[in-house]
């Protein structure tokens, strides 16, 4: 019996369609172990998303190859398929699969030996037009939900299009199915994911909105987060069914960029800073305890002083929870490397770093704003310096003291100071936590 290892680089979305790989080679009787372990066979699923995609591929194949040197090495995925030649440059990797082919490990392949030269299965990405479902099934709380794939916008600045085709999405029959498969299999939470989540059932009769509606639905499924949704897609009927419903969890992370609307022109973004305002404040006259979180750019071309500043001021004027930010970084066959002024390096990293600090500053404000209060938390399972830690309905990282029978629980929690760690100290009724521990001793 052959043995395989998998390593996921990037998104949510690569991590479910790694998942799905996954359970295809178990289903077949491979023995499935750790990356860091002896294996046959290795398969690094790629992101495209920074600059340094061939550094960590590089470094993940000679970690690979450091563990068994005769091991037969696939690289897959967005990078595979935006720069299939650089990455068959690296020694020991025998063959490279892109957006079309990476589904086809398994069929292309039956002994697994190690190859004379790389080979290359590459097609255009535009034939790239069948879904391939993908769920996780790895972390026993939550799963992630693949729902859509692709992107048909043209952001200056990304390389997803080229590296993942049009968006396409299956029928909400075959989500509810999968989703309906994972609540059976003990999930409590499913996480909604894709490339341009928002934009499910494009050019059919169905729609974002229409999902959501089905899985609110599905019995047993007791929490729905959405990964991303673009501002221009978060309609208010969206909105108004997350604050209605008791699975929505009411927690939004909208990609904003830049808070410039000169900045958003340049990045060919669908949306100005009104609008994504008029979101921001509907979700908290609706969902008060809700968490937003965002995404900018840093130095993107044309990101002047002032335009930055113009941001930043925008972004700490909203009433939203954390921020995620990506320093710019160039990327072959984009529009952004046309336009001008070019941003230093050192430039673009200092903004980084005083949005991160602005980040910091607003996540501390909400997640402090709830200490005595009560909230509803799913355990995971890891002991982590001996608390065992979850998340809030509305995403606050809460620990308390470790114990085995809160793995996949649902528990209410008085939530206290913030730890050095950044979660908050939780405490449970000692009541509840006496039956919760009896019940799973009784029962596992």
């Amino acid at each position: 019996m052959q043995s395989v290892a998998f390593e996921t680089l990037g998104c949510k979305l690569n991590f479910s369609e790694t998942s799905s790989i996954r359970r295809d080679f178990a289903n077949l009787g491979f023995r499935v172990v750790d990356f860091d372990q002896t294996a046959d066979i290795y398969v690094i699923n790629t992101c495209s998303v920074t600059n340094d995609a061939n550094s960590s591929c590089r470094k993940t194949v000679r970690r690979a190859l450091r563990r068994n040197p005769d091991a037969f090495v696939a690289v897959i995925g967005c990078y595979a398929q935006l720069e299939p030649e650089e990455i068959a440059e690296i020694e020991g990797v025998d063959v490279v699969l892109g957006a079309k082919n990476k589904f086809r490990l398994l069929d292309l392949f039956d002994d697994f030996v190690k190859q004379e030269k790389t080979l290359i299965y590459n097609s255009d990405v535009n034939e790239a037009v069948d879904f391939h479902n993908a769920f996780s099934s790895d972390d026993r709380t939550r799963a992630f939900l693949k729902v859509q794939d692709g992107c048909s916008y043209k952001c200056t600045f990304c390389t997803i299009p080229l590296a993942r085709g049009k968006s396409r999405s299956p029928k909400i029959s075959t989500v509810i199915r999968n989703a309906e498969k994972l609540v059976r299999e003990g999930y409590r939470e499913i996480v909604v994911t894709g490339v341009n989540t928002g934009d499910f059932g494009t050019g059919t009769d169905e729609n974002f909105f229409m999902l959501m509606q089905a899985l609110n639905d599905v019995q047993g499924l007791e929490r729905i987060r959405v990964s991303s949704i673009e501002p221009n897609l978060l309609h208010e009927e969206i909105i108004r069914l997350a604050a209605s419903s008791g699975k929505i969890q009411p927690h939004f992370h909208i990609p904003l960029q830049s808070g410039s609307d000169r900045m958003l022109s340049l990045m060919r973004r669908r949306y100005k800073s009104g609008l994504y305002r008029q979101k921001v404040e509907m979700i908290r006259e609706l969902m008060p305890d809700a968490c937003i979180g965002v995404d900018v750019i840093t130095g993107h071309p044309g990101e002047t002083d002032d335009l930055y500043q113009e941001s930043f001021d925008f972004i700490d004027s909203l009433d939203i929870s954390y921020l995620h930010v990506f320093t710019y970084s160039e990327r072959p066959n984009t529009h952004a490397l046309t336009l001008e002024p070019v941003i230093p390096v050192p430039e673009r990293k200092k903004r980084t770093h005083q949005l991160r600090r602005l980040s910091a500053k607003k996540r501390y404000t909400f997640d402090t704003r709830f200490s005595g209060q009560e909230r509803l938390v799913l355990f995971e399972g890891e002991n982590k310096n001996g608390f065992i830690q979850g998340w809030t309905d509305n995403y606050i990282r809460v620990g308390v003291p470790f114990n085995p029978a809160l793995e996949n629980k649902i528990m209410p929690v008085q939530l206290g100071k913030q730890s050095r760690d950044g979660f908050l100290f939780g405490k449970i009724n000692q009541e509840l936590l006496e039956q919760e521990t009896i019940i799973s001793s009784l029962t596992g």
